[in-house]
């Protein structure tokens, strides 16, 4: 077992873990499993191995992620299960659309049962390896969502998984449950793959799942070389079923294990490192490591308050101008991480003032977008008609005249007859259902259509099937005849999916024994991790993330928003001490990317559930120890403080600020001639209309902030000023309805 502390260079150990078996110790690269959480980090783990043994060796690997690697295992042995060997693999949408489909059918509230709800259960019920005979049969699960008001769960989650079956689709946590299936029920599957994976590897092990467990476990249970990296104090990923105990009872699972501690960390500074450790420390369950660094001392933790996350925004997007303006530091040196995805919203709106680009890491991915996911729908239904989600989506776009109506009937007779409703349009000409002759001949066009492609699609390569069906199923001609900019920038993306096709195609034309056709490709499409499908970096962008999403990567400068108490930590981790344990191990990560500074932000006020709430700064910036800290509090203003407190990079409070010792120093102290403000009210209660300003005086906005007056115009109940603002730029404002007031 090696503990990496974060920043130590695990995938260098790991690399090289590889290759020394191979190049030293003789061992058939076919021979070697390496699981990993990402494609990209199995790629260029691949890359490197290459250049010490050998290309061609290293692409003998079995690397990649749980999911990639499962998912060959199962095309090759599915059969067994009832599956074909060109299952479908189902995304989040396509889930969502399975589950709204059976909803509808069962004639449920969608406001009780609600699809993202309904995933979320089976999702977790599947990581504990517990199927709908199982959960029907569990007394204390149906229990459970009587609880939550959803007592027909159970044959939601039948009705669910009977869908996925006939349409020959896997999700994702089925690329999981079936290989533990196959396994358990097949002792000679089971011997095959223990007989071939002689040595095993797994990244990140704090973050795997009770099912990702028990397989690795079985595999390894013969052989018994099976080496684990990961960081107990990296371990955040419980909402998704991980399982910290895997990597904290790993010496109990296995006899003779030898334990390595990469402790030297080469990515942050001496405070950074300081910092974060001091932190994890307040941790009671983990294992126990000295991270320690060689780099420089640096720069001092920046902690920063503001009033509100306007000004918290304003703040981050102020700082970043001005390093780029005295230090010329590039966009991309830069990452602004927060615990929801709610709380960009702000930050971009100040980016956008300062003309700074970013880029949301974890929003829509290329893959996601309409025309695209239209395109692969196609793909789809060519490798296996029975997926039903891929026929849904096509069946009438191009439009062709079949509409609601019709699918319903068609889902009718699928369901009488136990059968996809592809089988169900096949067979049409001999089952009793209720269509007139002209749609009949429109479904029988399309069924004729899909069965062309078919045929082609056995003897073509990728690229040749991928653009015979783009310009055939008329999505090209309708995208041509579109020319608005939307339209135009749909027909880029279909243009550039082919493109990524014909790279695919020409990529495994290289490899020796390289597979050309379209179903690999759609595997490798579906298999991409979060961060094989939108790598922050790929641009010259300020990284907008939740922390989440940010691991694994680090960046010169981060900053990390929103410390306050019921944020993060978040309100749902005050339950428990594993949850909350969970939280700081989540900060830690955040503040573990940073490789030089490290800004932490809290705001005094902010807007939650349409509500101006009062904020207490995160425990957290109590736990981590005064001495790495540079506390900024704002003494004049709660809106964004004095200019040269603000304005400025790093200037320092005075001495006694700068080592709270109690939570009680983080809180600010509002100016006394300021009313405090009713978590119930609206700004507009507590501020008084001016109608006496002059030009160049200073004054301030419940929303705005700091401001100076430039110009009034018109008189009465009309007149009007106009106000340069620190944060928001030029705004034009009726002084009756502006509740401004004079600094």
């Amino acid at each position: 077992m090696v503990i990496a502390g974060a920043g130590s260079g695990k995938t260098r150990v790991l690399t090289y873990r590889i290759a020394y078996l191979m190049q030293a110790k003789g061992i058939d690269s076919f021979n070697i499993l390496s699981l990993t959480f990402t494609n990209k980090a199995a790629k260029e783990m691949k890359e490197r191995i290459g250049s010490i043994v050998g290309s061609t060796e290293a692409k003998n690997l079995w690397m990649g992620t749980f999911h990639s690697v499962f998912s060959r295992i199962l095309r090759v042995e599915s059969e067994k299960l009832g599956y074909p060997s060109n299952f479908t693999i189902y995304d989040m949408e396509d889930q969502g659309k399975v589950i709204s489909g059976v909803i509808k059918e069962l004639q449920l509230d969608r406001e009780i049962y609600k699809p993202r709800s309904i995933a979320r259960r089976i999702s977790a019920l599947k990581n504990g390896l517990i199927g709908p005979t199982e959960y029907l049969n569990t007394p204390e699960l149906k229990e459970q969502d009587n609880a939550a008001k959803m007592p027909l769960m159970g044959e939601i989650y039948k009705a669910y998984a009977e869908k996925c079956f006939r349409s020959g689709a896997m999700d994702f946590d089925d690329l999981l449950v079936n290989t533990y299936i196959l396994l358990r029920k097949f002792p000679e599957v089971l011997h095959k793959y223990q007989d071939r994976f002689r040595y095993i590897m797994v990244d990140e092990y704090q973050d795997t799942n009770h099912a990702q467990y028990l397989i690795v476990k079985a595999l390894a249970n013969r052989h018994g070389n099976i080496c684990v990296v990961g960081d107990d104090a990296q371990s955040i990923y419980a909402f998704r079923g991980a399982n910290i105990q895997n990597i904290l009872n790993y010496q109990r699972d296995y006899n003779d294990v030898r334990v390595f501690k990469l402790e030297q960390n080469y990515r942050s500074t001496k405070n950074i490192v300081g910092a974060a450790n001091s932190l994890i420390q307040k941790n009671r369950d983990q294992l126990h490591k000295e991270v320690w660094t060689s780099n420089i001392e640096g720069e001092q933790i920046a902690v920063h308050k503001t009033v509100s996350d306007n000004d918290e925004a304003a703040y981050v997007a102020r700082i970043i101008f001005e390093k780029q303006m005295t230090e010329h530091l590039a966009n991309k040196e830069f990452a602004v991480l927060y615990r929801t995805n709610s709380q960009s919203r702000a930050i971009e709106d100040a980016l956008r003032r300062k003309n700074i680009p970013y880029r949301i890491y974890g929003g829509l991915s290329f893959y996601q977008r309409k025309e695209v996911k239209d395109v692969l729908a196609y793909f789809r239904l060519t490798i296996n008609s029975n997926d039903e989600q891929a026929f849904r989506r096509v069946i009438n776009y191009p439009k062709r005249g079949i509409g609601d109506t019709t699918l319903d009937k068609l889902t009718v007779a699928a369901n009488q007859e136990g059968i996809s409703i592809w089988e169900v349009c096949e067979r049409m000409p001999f089952l009793n259902i209720n269509l007139n002759k002209p749609t009949q001949a429109k479904i029988q066009d399309f069924v004729t259509k899909i069965s062309s492609y078919k045929a082609m699609n056995e003897k073509a390569d990728a690229f040749e099937i991928a653009a015979h069906i783009a310009k055939s199923s008329g999505l090209v001609r309708e995208l041509t005849e579109d020319k608005t900019p939307e339209g135009v920038s749909k027909y880029e993306n279909i243009q550039e999916l082919l493109n990524s096709v014909k790279e695919f195609t020409e990529e495994q034309r290289e490899i020796e024994d390289g597979d050309m056709a379209l179903g690999k490709f759609m595997e490798d499409v579906a298999l991409l991790t979060d961060s094989d499908k939108d790598d922050p970096k790929n641009n010259d962008t300020v990284s907008l993330m939740t922390v989440h999403q940010a691991k694994g990567l680090e960046y010169p400068v981060v900053f990390i928003v929103g410390l306050e108490e019921s944020l993060f930590p978040s309100m749902m981790a005050m339950n428990s001490r594993a949850d909350l344990e969970e939280e700081r191990r989540l900060f830690y990560v955040a503040l573990t990317r940073a490789e030089k500074e490290a800004y932490l932000i809290h705001a005094q006020m902010r807007y939650r559930w349409g509500k101006l709430v009062d904020c207490e700064p995160s425990r957290f910036l109590e736990e981590i120890d005064s001495k790495y800290l540079d506390i900024h509090i704002p003494e004049i203003s709660p809106f964004g403080g004095p200019p040269e407190m603000n304005s400025g990079i790093r200037r320092k409070a005075p001495t006694p600020q700068r080592r709270p010792q109690k939570r009680e120093q983080f809180v600010s102290r509002p100016p006394k001639n300021l009313k405090k403000v009713d978590t119930n009210a609206s700004f507009e209660g507590n501020f008084e209309a001016l109608s006496d300003v002059s030009v160049g005086e200073r004054v301030k906005h419940q929303r705005f902030g700091l401001g100076i007056i430039k110009d009034v115009e018109g008189s009465g109940p009309n007149k009007k000023a106009v106000i340069t603002f620190d944060n928001a730029g030029e705004k034009k404002l009726l002084l009756k309805f502006a509740k401004l007031e004079k600094i």
